[in-house]
Formats: structure tokens, sequence, C-alpha cells
């Protein structure tokens, strides 16, 4: 027998990958992808690459901040941009493209901790509420209306105004908001799933309640929270960023996004635009990217596309 693929040469029958192949892989996946989900797909991608950039900042901020975010002396107080200070300095001499850049670690630390934090309150309690039942569904259900039916933002004040400045406070202030949407999300999804024949099948074979809840039901809501998470997320940094312009977010000395904007409000007047307008578009960007992530999956997600 003729041997094929050996280590002394012979063309085998599988081809060696190559930077030619791999791209060419790559390209005809976009385009498959292009024809069954059409342009939400692009739109989930163009999203993903704007996290995955600000991710990079967040977690190497080092390799391309020029200074430190804190420093001062860095140039002339109120510069505008130019070749040292791309995106010029602030009224103590900070260089602006730093603190936009160690930032985006501050938001997104904020705004992640704080989506997951609700999620893993909210899901578990909506799982319970809806498949329980009962006098513990009335409860769970008038509580988290009740907290549902104020404006997320004044909520999010009043929490931050009573835990003070910090990391860990404003955190627990943007994820109390969000509790609710994950509650009634799960909770409504359980109520139908409960009623399906696995579920009933499962339940008549002696499946344990936990066993029914995270094996049977909640996979089939993973889909959706999954949606509803990444858009959390893009709201929950709009809110961590107006908690900190108005003064109820981090301490002084952590670079923040909002904080800038309200410190270079007042200098606005003045001409010096610059102090707002790129930690002002640094905080559309990435809320931007969250909220075109999750429309593309509310899109590639849908069971009536998988099914073409």
């Amino acid at each position: 027998m003729r041997e094929t693929g050996g280590a002394g040469g012979g063309s085998g029958p599988r081809a060696r990958f190559s930077p030619a192949n791999g791209l060419g892989s790559l390209f005809r996946l976009l385009i498959r992808a292009t024809r069954r989900y059409g342009a939400e797909w692009w739109i989930m991608v163009a999203g993903l690459l704007v996290i995955l950039f600000m991710i990079y900042l967040a977690l190497f901020p080092q390799t391309i901040a020029l200074y430190n975010p804190n420093a001062q002396n860095t140039g002339a107080q109120l510069s505008a941009p130019g070749p040292g200070h791309p995106f010029g300095t602030d009224n103590l001499d900070r260089d602006v493209f730093s603190r936009v850049v160690w930032g985006s670690r501050t938001i997104l630390g904020v705004a992640l901790s704080a989506a997951l934090l609700s999620s893993l309150i909210g899901i578990p309690l909506g799982l319970l509420s809806g498949y329980i039942g009962g006098l513990l569904d009335r409860v769970l259900s008038l509580v988290m209306d009740s907290v549902y039916a104020f404006p997320g933002l004044i909520l999010a004040i009043a929490f931050a105004a009573m835990l003070g400045p910090g990391v860990v406070n404003i955190t627990l202030a943007v994820a109390v908001i969000y509790i609710p949407t994950y509650f009634r999300l799960v909770r409504g999804q359980t109520l139908q799933l409960k009623e399906q024949l696995y579920v009933e099948a499962a339940r008549s074979i002696g499946a344990r309640r936990g066993t029914i809840l995270f094996q049977y039901i909640f996979p089939n809501i993973i889909a959706t929270v999954v949606v509803i998470f990444s858009l959390n997320i893009a709201d929950a940094i709009t809110t961590e960023a107006a908690l900190s312009y108005i003064g109820l977010g981090l301490p002084a000395g952590i670079p923040d996004w909002g904080m800038d904007l309200s410190i270079g409000k007042t200098f606005l007047p003045s001409g010096v635009w610059w102090m707002i307008t790129f930690p002002g578009l640094a905080i559309v960007t990435l809320a931007l990217g969250f909220t075109m992530l999750g429309e593309g999956l509310a899109e590639v997600l849908n069971p009536r596309l998988l099914e073409r």
C-alpha cells in the first residue's frame, strides 16, 4: 500500500495550512454568513470589533497610553491637540488621550460587573418565580414591578447617593436597576416553557426541580438572555458615565470618562472643546458597539432565521 502524507514528502489527502488557505476559508465563511443572516451579521461583527478594541485598551492601556493618566505637568495647561498630545491636555496639564485610554478600564469594569451581578440575581429569581408560582411568584413580581416602575437613572442616582462614591458602590447602584429586566424576561419564558411536553416528561420520571430548571428550561432561554446582557451593558455604560458626570461616581484619582466630561464642560465656553469631545466620543463608541452586538445577536439567534 502506498503511503500518503508521510514525513518524507508526497502529497496526501490533507493539504497543509497556509495563510492563503486560511484567508480563503474565512472569506467563504463570511460570504455564507452574509447570505444567511444579511446585514445583521455585519452589524454584529462591527460591534464585536469595537468591543474587542476597547477590551484591549482596558487590559493593556500601557501599550498605547503616552503618559500616566494622573500625571500632571505633561504639557502646557489646556493645550490643543497636537503631535505630543493627540487629544490635548486638561486644566491640570494631564494628557487627555492617556485618560481616555485608561478610562476604558474603569467604565468597562463597572458596566460588565453590574450586568453580570444583575443577571446572577435576576435569572435564578425569574426561574424560581415562573416555575413555582403561587405566593412566591406574587411577592417577587410585586417587588420587581415596583423597582421597574422607577426610571433607571433616578433609581441609580438614589442608590449611588446612599452608598457613596467608589467602584464597588457604583457597581451595586447600576446593577440594581437591571435585576427586574432579567427577572421579567426569564419569568415570562419560564411560564411558557414549563408547560411543554419535554418538561412534563422530565417531571413524570422524577427529575428534581433544579434539574428541570437548569437543564431543561434555562438552556432554551440562553439566547434571549445573551441579547439582553449585551444591551444592558450598553445602557450601564451611559448610566455609569451619567453618575460620574453629576459627581456620584468614582473618586477623583480614578480615570473616568464621565468625570472628565463634567470637568470639561466648565472650560467649553472658553473654546476648550477637546476635554469633552474625546471622552464623549469614547462613551458613544463603546455603548454603540454593545448595542450593535446585541441587535445583531437578536437577529442571528432568531429561531426563524435558523430554520432557513
